[in-house]
């Protein structure tokens, strides 16, 4: 087994110290930016489902031309990319900083930027994403996953901890302005990451049929396309944390915006610890997506009939480290499992999958809020995550079982009058369904950090 070089070895890397200061910075305006304009709209409407709406407006467009962005990543300069993208995102937060300065801010505005954000997001994650290769290579690649996760956690211990102290005192509009100067920041430190420093990843020309063939290539490797179904499935009954955490604010413990800060927090200090253990695994198997995936449902449904609020932010915090246990295993088992001229494809259609549940479960969350109550309505949708958690690992075992028998040797075929005696055949073909691990073949000393043949 390969080994993979400890984070200190990359932080001497100039290139990925720059990478991760940005990614670092943008983490904290994401989250900044997300708890103000979720806020907003439950101060603007009273209704979760309101929440939930917005939710999905922000991930939809991911849904719908995000393996699009994923082919745009594959042919262009994913740096490129990258700042075109946080300049639109300083745009556009700025815009939203002087609707609500000047008090005209009403809930269509949030909506229209939702969209828009959620536009420029599915260019830039694919982008994004494989820029981490560029910056360190194939070899640090499981490594510097590992980190870059860590380091979006902590962004979302600082993020949520800021906006709510800003809104608590001065109110979303200057969160928004904030956002739109750290966007500014993360440009200035994109563009310091100069070319010559970067290990391109080969970009590929205009042919007939690449967007077909991203999804070709996941449906033809049944593990792949597990995973990417599982991280749908967890998107939708999952990963409803601002509508579910402003309703446990609002309405079930009455702390305010400091309180859903306070729980975006600790969730957050969970996620950070879920993604240092990530890191840590030697060997990371399809079976242990499967189970964190199963953990995260588990941890969803206890948070949900905590009795008192001591015990309900122990459990958001675990619910955060399972939730980061299973998203950064999975994402990293997907990069690593994927040739990477197809990997910006690969990874677009993860992600839209990804976040296009959370925008369909956005909504599915807000209405059985409304109508069920947070709590119960959070124990229907954990136990919904526990049932389709089931359903993949089933799958996956009954496709070895029949892979199995598929690679099992022949009986001896008796000689009969028609027929010469022949030699034992063994028949040893395999689906093309089952060559998840020699797409790793081609990331060098990565491979060895997935096992895409074991459920």
């Amino acid at each position: 087994m390969a080994a993979h070089p400890p984070a200190p070895s990359l932080l001497r890397l100039p290139a990925f110290r720059l990478h991760a200061s940005a990614q670092l910075l943008g983490s904290v305006g994401v989250w900044m930016l997300r708890m103000a304009t979720d806020w907003l709209v439950l101060e603007l409407t009273g209704s979760s489902a309101a929440v939930g709406v917005l939710v999905a407006l922000q991930f939809l467009p991911l849904l719908v031309v995000g393996p699009l962005g994923g082919l745009v990543a594959d042919r262009h300069d994913k740096r490129r990319l990258v700042l075109l993208a946080q300049g639109a995102q300083a745009v556009l937060a700025a815009g939203l900083a002087a609707v609500t300065l000047t008090d005209v801010v009403q809930v269509w505005h949030l909506y229209v930027a939702a969209v828009l954000l959620g536009l420029v997001g599915a260019v830039e994650m694919p982008a994004r994403q494989v820029l981490v290769n560029e910056v360190v290579g194939d070899a640090h690649l499981k490594t510097a996953i590992s980190v870059t996760n860590a380091l979006n956690q902590a962004g979302g211990l600082v993020g949520p901890a800021v906006a709510g102290a800003l809104i608590a005192e001065v109110g979303q509009g200057w969160s928004f302005g904030l956002n739109a100067v750290v966007c500014v920041a993360v440009v200035l430190l994109v563009l310091a990451i100069r070319p010559a420093m970067l290990q391109r990843v080969p970009t590929v020309g205009r042919a007939r049929g690449q967007l077909a063939e991203g999804f070709r290539y996941v449906a033809a490797r049944a593990h792949l396309l597990a995973i990417v179904v599982l991280a749908g499935l967890m998107g939708a009954l999952g990963l409803n944390g601002p509508v579910v955490l402003t309703a446990f604010a609002e309405a079930e413990w009455g702390t305010g915006a400091r309180g859903f800060g306070l729980y975006s927090s600790v969730a957050a200090l969970g996620a950070l610890v879920g993604a240092v253990v990530t890191a840590r695994l030697a060997r990371l198997r399809v079976r242990h997506v499967v189970l964190a995936a199963g953990a995260f449902g588990a941890a969803e449904t206890v948070t949900a009939v905590m009795p008192t609020h001591v015990t309900f932010l122990v459990m958001v915090g675990v619910t955060g480290f399972a939730t980061l246990l299973f998203l950064s295993s999975a994402i990293t088992w997907v990069q690593l499992a994927t040739t990477p001229t197809v990997r910006g494809r690969v990874l677009a259609i993860y992600t839209p999958v990804l976040l296009g549940g959370h925008a369909g479960g956005g909504l599915l969350q807000g209405w059985l809020t409304e109508h069920l109550g947070v709590r119960q309505g959070l124990v229907v949708t954990g136990c919904l995550a526990l049932v389709a958690t089931a359903g993949v690992g089933l799958a996956l075992v009954l496709h070895r079982r029949r892979a199995r028998a598929v690679a099992a040797p022949t009986a001896p075929t008796a000689p009969t009058a028609q027929t010469a005696p022949t030699a034992q055949t063994a028949v040893t073909s395999s689906s093309p369904a089952l060559s998840t691990r020699s797409a790793t073949t081609s990331t060098a000393g990565t491979s060895a950090g997935t096992e895409g043949t074991s459920p």
